[in-house]
């Protein structure tokens, strides 16, 4: 078991020898402002969406058309749900280009 264990350290310590993941310099920056300017978009049209369906749910319940409310609601749902979707994987993507660099 403890042979096991110090395979297991070893390659945790260094899994491939002398090899260091990153990207060259010449497309470091622009992948990193593509990957910023794509999510704060992502992010804008997801506020947007919600803007957008809190104005359809005042539309339905002021209108008494429970049809439309319950449907704004699901969208403002959803639109929260994307913002956190997009917040998420655009860290976690910069958080591992930052690492290979």
């Amino acid at each position: 078991m403890s042979a096991l264990l110090d395979v297991g350290r070893a390659l945790a310590d260094n899994p491939i020898p002398n090899f260091e993941p990153k990207l060259p310099g010449a497309i470091a920056g622009p992948t990193q402002t593509i990957l910023s300017w794509t999510s704060g978009g992502g992010l804008a049209l997801a506020v947007l969406a919600a803007m957008i369906g809190w104005g359809m749910s005042a539309f339905g319940e002021l209108t008494e058309r429970a049809g439309v409310a319950a449907r704004a609601k699901r969208a403002v749902l959803w639109s929260c749900g994307s913002g956190l979707g997009i917040s998420l994987s655009s860290s976690l993507v910069l958080l591992f280009y930052k690492v290979g660099t």
